[in-house]
C-alpha cells in the first residue's frame, strides 16, 4: 500500500502541474469567449507530429494521383484561404506568421482539416457532394482554422494525459483492481473527454463564424452548410458524440448572427 503522505504529495503535485499548465491560446472574439485551456503537452510536440502527418498524407495522395495543387477547383479554395488568413491575427498575433499551405485531395470523402501551424487540407468530395458555395467553403475553412488557432489537438492530448494521471492516482489511493479502473476510465471518458470535445466543436463553430464574416463571407452560410451536412447524416446524436447534433449547431449559429453580421457588412463595404 502506498503511504498516505506519498499519496497526498502525488495529488498535490498533479494539481499544481495542472494549474500551471492552464492558459488560453487566443484572444476573445465577438462570437466566442476565450476560456482557459489545459495545455500540458508542448506545442512543439504537436507541431512536429502535424508536419509529419501532413507530409505523409500528401505523399500518399500524390502517389495515387489524387493530390491537387493547381487548377480551377484548387484556385477557388486557395482564394478563400488568402482572404481569411490575414484575419487570424484578430485571435492570435503569431498565427499570421504561420506558413499557411493548402492541398486539395481528389477523393469522395466529405472532409477537411487544418493541422497545427496552418496546414489546410480539403477533399473534393466535400465540395462536390454538398455543392458548396464560396461562403459555405469559407464556413468550413473558418471552423477548421479555428481548431488550429485554439490548438484543440494539443488540448485534447493534454486532457487525456492529465485524465490518465488523475485516474491512476485515484486507483492508487483506493487500491482499485483492474475492473474498477476500467469503469473509472469509462466514467472519465463520459464526464471529461467527450463533453470537452463537443465544447471544442462548438468553440470552432463560433470562432470560425466570426473569422469568415471578417473576411467578407456571409455568416448565414454556416447554417446552410449544416443543413446540407444534416441531409448527409453528418454530426450524429448530441449525446455520446464528439460532435454536437446538427440541429444544436444550427441553433447556436443562428443565435450568433446578430453579433457577426456587422463584421460581414463592414467587410463588404470595404470591398466596394
Amino acid at each position: 500500500m502506498i503511504p498516505q503522505r506519498l499519496c497526498q504529495s502525488l495529488v498535490a503535485a498533479a494539481a499544481i502541474s495542472l494549474v500551471v499548465a492552464c492558459g488560453s491560446t487566443t484572444k476573445s472574439g465577438v462570437a466566442g469567449g476565450s476560456r482557459s485551456q489545459l495545455l500540458i503537452v508542448p506545442a512543439e510536440t504537436v507541431n512536429k507530429a502535424s508536419l509529419q502527418y501532413y507530409a505523409q498524407q500528401n505523399a500518399q495522395a500524390r502517389q495515387k494521383g489524387d493530390l491537387v495543387i493547381s487548377g480551377e477547383e484548387f484556385n477557388r479554395v486557395y482564394t478563400i484561404m488568402q482572404r481569411m488568413v490575414p484575419h487570424v491575427a484578430v485571435f492570435r498575433d503569431d498565427a499570421a506568421k504561420w506558413k499557411w499551405e493548402l492541398v486539395l485531395i481528389d477523393e469522395p470523402e466529405v472532409n477537411a482539416h487544418v493541422m497545427a501551424g496552418g496546414k489546410i487540407t480539403f477533399y473534393t468530395g466535400l465540395i462536390r457532394k454538398l455543392n458548396l458555395t464560396d461562403d459555405e467553403i469559407a464556413a468550413v475553412m473558418g471552423h477548421e482554422i479555428s481548431h488550429a488557432l485554439r490548438e484543440h489537438t494539443r488540448e485534447k492530448m493534454s486532457q487525456q494525459q492529465a485524465g490518465g494521471l488523475v485516474v491512476g492516482i485515484g486507483g492508487a489511493l483506493l487500491g482499485a483492481g483492474q475492473a474498477t479502473m476500467q469503469v473509472a476510465n469509462m466514467a472519465k471518458s463520459l464526464a471529461l473527454d467527450l463533453p470537452f470535445s463537443r465544447n471544442m466543436e462548438t468553440e470552432a463553430d463560433e470562432y470560425g463564424l466570426e473569422l469568415a464574416a471578417r473576411a467578407g463571407y456571409n455568416p448565414r452560410a454556416a447554417i446552410t452548410l449544416w443543413e446540407k451536412m444534416a441531409k448527409q447524416g453528418g454530426g450524429g446524436p448530441g449525446f455520446l458524440s464528439t460532435h454536437p447534433a446538427p440541429s444544436d449547431r444550427m441553433a447556436n449559429l443562428a443565435a450568433l448572427q446578430h453579433k457577426v453580421q456587422p463584421l460581414y457588412e463592414a467587410a463588404a463595404r470595404g470591398k466596394r
